[in-house]
């Protein structure tokens, strides 16, 4: 909103000018978005309690995790509010692309609302059934592929996409990209609401993958750049710097009361949403491969969980892993619960910066 007010200013009034610029923008949402979280999120937590909306604890999950029951849940909601109004005051709200992100945050945000509902007042761990779940998801993701589809910015590469590390060369998914979107978007959030289970993990990591979109997305978006690096110049995608700058943001200031032991948790109302975000800045800046390195430990984290269920099943009953998701595993190995986190983000953050590498090795 700032952008639209201010930006016609900026010939009376110099200073304005800066609004131009996506970089400024960007480090004002995440900024915004940080210091709201900051100065709300004892509020919020005072009136969860007061609602009574703590968390419930799956039977399953290491005896150390009995103790945090009743821990007030559904802070995501706090951070999609702090995120939306970053993107929602310094973002361009005619780009198609923030529109999508902002539909991503409601419709999977009234989802995860609704899990957390149902664990909490119906004292159900596991929230709604998995069908209802991927009902909801698959519905919100058919509808951003056929957006991007049917109403792409640019038709000539909507559904191209580019291959890693190979110079001015791109892949092209005809009439399965939207499938493939749709793969992407449930596959990115279902593997954040998965690697939520550790004081501090999800968010964190959050941090570093949403903080190397940003990256992503303004590179593509910007058209010299674009070229140097020999990327697909994605026009208008630079937009969505400014989106993933504010949701990292968010995520960085709940981490003050989200770090061990945690005041607060984001619950389904958080993971689902910015997994899906995550998903949907990777498929924007036509960098979908490099989130499964960017989003490193989340594949790992997931992987984890399909590979001790099929071991389970094909052996009868053996396991591959003391416990999945994987972070239980090295709970149950001996590590600490800060030494899981820690170590995980400095994993994610490795990953990260092999991911930026990559751009120039093509």
């Amino acid at each position: 909103m700032l952008y639209h007010l201010l930006v016609p200013l900026r010939e009376s009034v110099g200073p304005l000018n800066l609004f131009r610029y996506i970089t400024f923008r960007a480090a004002a949402a995440g900024g915004l978005a940080l210091v709201l979280m900051l100065v709300f999120g004892g509020a919020l937590i005072r009136l969860v309690k007061r609602l009574q909306i703590g968390q419930r604890i799956r039977e399953e999950v290491p005896e150390r995790h009995r103790q945090k029951a009743g821990t007030p849940t559904m802070g995501g909601l706090l951070i999609l509010v702090a995120g939306a109004a970053g993107a929602l005051l310094f973002a361009d709200l005619t780009n198609r692309f923030v529109q999508l992100g902002l539909l991503v945050l409601v419709w999977l945000g009234a989802l995860g609302v609704w899990d957390d509902l149902v664990k909490v007042r119906r004292g159900k761990p596991r929230g709604v059934s998995k069908t209802a779940k991927l009902v909801a998801q698959f519905g919100l993701a058919l509808t951003v592929g056929a957006v991007l589809y049917f109403l792409p910015p640019d038709p000539a590469i909507r559904t191209q996409t580019n291959v890693l590390l190979f110079k001015n060369l791109r892949f092209e998914f005809g009439v399965l990209y939207v499938p493939f979107v749709m793969l992407v978007v449930v596959a990115a959030s279902n593997a954040v609401n998965l690697s939520d289970g550790l004081d501090g993990l999800a968010p964190g990591l959050l941090i570093v993958a949403l903080g190397s979109y940003a990256v992503l997305c303004y590179v593509s978006g910007h058209a010299e750049l674009a070229r140097y690096l020999n990327l697909m110049f994605v026009r208008g995608c630079g937009e969505m710097a400014v989106y993933c700058a504010a949701l990292a943001g968010a995520c960085l200031g709940f981490l003050w009361f989200n770090c061990h032991p945690a005041q607060v948790f984001m619950g389904d109302t958080g993971s689902l949403p910015l997994g899906g975000a995550l998903g949907l800045a990777a498929i924007v800046s036509k960098h979908e491969v490099l989130l499964l390195l960017i989003g490193g430990v989340f594949v790992l984290e997931t992987g984890s969980v399909l590979l001790q269920v099929g071991w389970f099943r094909a052996t009868g009953g053996k396991r591959l892993f003391r416990m999945a998701p994987l972070h239980h595993h090295f709970e149950l190995g001996g590590w600490t619960e800060t030494q899981v986190v820690t170590r995980f983000i400095i994993l994610a953050v490795l990953f990260g910066l092999v991911a930026l590498a990559s751009l120039k090795i093509r």
